[in-house]
């Protein structure tokens, strides 16, 4: 890494992202690589984000993908239950491995499956009591842990953040090509 000097002695380093739009200035001057400050950070963050989540969730005997499913459940309210589509329309779980989701936390003991009263095709997925207790405890660390993960910024900071990042999601969505779509 290249160093920079700053006040009083310190010395900045350039990070990963300055160094790969620096190079891509030397071999190709003509690019505009303006994108890469933006899209490479926020990538470089995500991972660093996936990890230390991942890792957080882990100690709980949980996959992320599970710790989704029982938040989807409990942001539900009592009764704590969803139907597999209503877990897959809930924004964080994808419909393409819900059953196989539902079956691991099933086998654990965290959710139970109940069929409807009125209806029996209709299954629900339903948070056990050793289900409650355990994602109230584990978001209840993940709030924590996204909390000193968010130090380094300002209140303030953290809003104009979450705005922006709102606003880049629908530029995003936006740019899709119709055959995306």
């Amino acid at each position: 890494m290249t160093g920079k000097q700053a006040g009083k002695g310190a010395t900045v380093h350039q990070d990963a992202v300055a160094s790969i739009i620096e190079a891509w200035a030397r071999e190709r001057p003509e690019l505009d690589t303006a994108p890469l400050e933006v899209l490479a950070r926020l990538h470089r963050t995500f991972l660093r984000y996936n990890t230390r989540l991942t890792s957080a969730i882990d100690q709980h005997g949980l996959a992320v993908a599970g710790f989704d499913v029982l938040t989807a459940l409990r942001r539900a309210g009592a009764p704590y239950r969803l139907t597999a589509g209503q877990l897959a329309d809930s924004g964080l779980v994808s419909s393409a491995g819900v059953t196989l989701r539902i079956d691991r936390l099933e086998k654990d003991g965290l959710i139970v499956r109940e069929r409807d009263a009125d209806d029996r095709r209709v299954v629900y997925s339903r948070l056990t009591d050793a289900g409650l207790a355990k994602v109230d405890k584990v978001f209840a660390e993940h709030l924590d842990n996204e909390r000193r993960m968010l130090a380094g910024l300002s209140p303030a900071e953290c809003r104009q953040l979450a705005r922006l990042l709102s606003k880049l999601e629908r530029s995003i969505e936006e740019s899709a090509e119709p055959d995306e779509e």
